[in-house]
C-alpha cells in the first residue's frame, strides 16, 4: 500500500495517500534525477485552510513501509476540473546545475563528497572507488556531469561500475555488484511483455585512437588499436578522444586495451514490461530468464517506470546486457 506524506516546511505534515489518483516513479541511472508525478483529486482534505501545495515542499513516498522517494516539489498544476498534477524530484535534481572544477589525482567518490558539501547537499553512503583520476578540469559543466564523467573514468580503468542515487535523501555510491536481485523476471515470473534490440549506433567503436599533446615536441602523439575483422562487418566506427598530458605510453596502451574491451561489440538492451516489484531501481542487476530469446543472465537496469493506480503496480524497466 502507498503512503504518500508531503511537508509545506511550516510545521504541517499531510497524508495524501487517500486522494491520490495515480502516482509513477522513475529513476534512470545515468544524467537524470529520479522523479515522481502525481495526480490528487480535489476534495475534503482541500478544504482545510491549512493544507497547500508549494513548490519547493518535500514529498516523501513509502510501498508497504520501505522507503522508495524523498524528494521536492518542482511543479504544480491544476485545471478546470480540480485535478492537481505535481512533478517532484529528489536531491539530484540540484546536480544539474553549471560550476567549474579543476581535480588532480582524485577518485570519483571524493569529487561527489567535495561537490556535496559546495552546494551543502546530504550524503548517506559513498563507498570508496579507489582509482586516482590523474586530472579532470571541468569548466562551466552541470555537476552531474562532472560526477558521471569522474565515474566513466574509474569504470574504463578500474573496471568497477558504480551507481550514484538518492537513497531516500541521501546521496549514495555503491558497486553496481551490491545491486544484485535475489529473484528473477522472464518466463513465469512477473513478466508480461517485451521488446529486444541489438545496435552498433549508440556506443559500438571497432578503432580506438586516443592522442596526447606533447608540449616537448609540440606534436600530437596518436595511440590507435583497431579491429579489423569487425571494420569489415561493420564499417570503420572510430572513437577519437584525448588523454591526460601527464599519462606514460604504459597507461594509455592500456586505456586503449580497455576501451576496445568495453566498446568493441554490440549494445544489447531489453526493454520489459513487468508487474511491479518496488526492489527494482535504475543501478540494478536483475536477474533474466526468457527461453525464446536464449537470455539466462543478469542485466544492469538502466531505468525504470513504476506506476500505481490503487492496487495496480505494473513496471518498464530497460536493461543492458553486460
Amino acid at each position: 500500500m502507498l503512503e504518500i506524506l508531503m511537508d509545506n516546511k511550516n510545521g504541517n505534515m499531510w497524508d495524501v495517500s487517500e486522494i491520490a489518483s495515480g502516482l509513477t516513479w522513475s529513476t534512470t541511472r545515468i544524467g537524470r534525477p529520479a522523479s515522481i508525478d502525481l495526480t490528487l483529486l480535489h476534495n475534503g482534505m482541500y478544504q482545510a485552510k491549512e493544507f497547500d501545495i508549494n513548490n519547493g515542499d518535500i514529498i516523501r513516498v513509502k510501498y508497504d513501509g520501505v522507503n522508495v522517494f524523498y524528494g521536492y516539489i518542482f511543479s504544480v498544476k491544476s485545471n478546470q476540473d480540480d485535478i492537481v498534477t505535481i512533478k517532484a524530484y529528489d536531491q539530484i535534481r540540484y546536480l544539474l546545475v553549471k560550476d567549474t572544477y579543476i581535480f588532480k589525482e582524485t577518485t570519483a567518490s571524493s569529487i561527489i563528497k567535495k561537490i556535496a558539501e559546495d552546494f551543502k547537499l546530504k550524503i548517506g553512503r559513498i563507498d570508496d572507488t579507489g582509482y586516482l583520476i590523474p586530472s579532470m578540469v571541468e569548466d562551466g559543466q552541470t555537476l552531474l556531469d562532472i560526477i558521471d564523467k569522474a565515474l566513466t573514468h574509474t569504470l574504463i580503468n578500474s573496471q568497477k561500475n558504480y551507481v550514484f542515487f538518492d537513497d531516500f535523501g541521501a546521496l549514495s555510491l555503491r558497486l553496481v555488484n551490491d545491486f544484485v536481485s535475489g529473484f528473477y523476471i522472464g518466463d513465469k515470473s512477473l513478466l508480461t511483455g517485451y521488446d529486444y534490440e541489438r545496435d552498433i549506433e549508440s556506443d559500438t567503436f571497432n578503432q580506438i585512437k586516443l592522442y596526447r599533446d606533447n608540449k616537448k615536441t609540440g606534436k600530437r602523439d596518436i595511440y590507435q588499436t583497431q579491429d579489423s575483422a569487425n571494420i569489415a562487418r561493420w564499417g570503420l566506427l572510430q572513437l577519437y578522444e584525448s588523454v591526460d598530458e601527464n599519462m606514460n605510453d604504459a597507461q594509455i596502451n592500456e586505456k586503449l586495451t580497455q576501451l576496445a574491451e568495453l566498446k568493441n561489440k554490440e549494445t544489447k538492451s531489453l526493454k520489459l514490461e513487468a508487474i511491479g516489484d518496488i526492489r527494482i531501481r535504475a543501478g540494478t542487476y536483475l536477474h533474466v530468464i526468457i527461453g525464446s530469446l536464449g537470455i539466462k543472465q543478469p542485466m544492469l537496469v538502466e531505468d525504470v517506470k513504476h506506476r500505481f493506480n490503487g492496487a495496480d503496480h505494473k513496471m518498464t524497466l530497460t536493461l543492458k546486457v553486460i
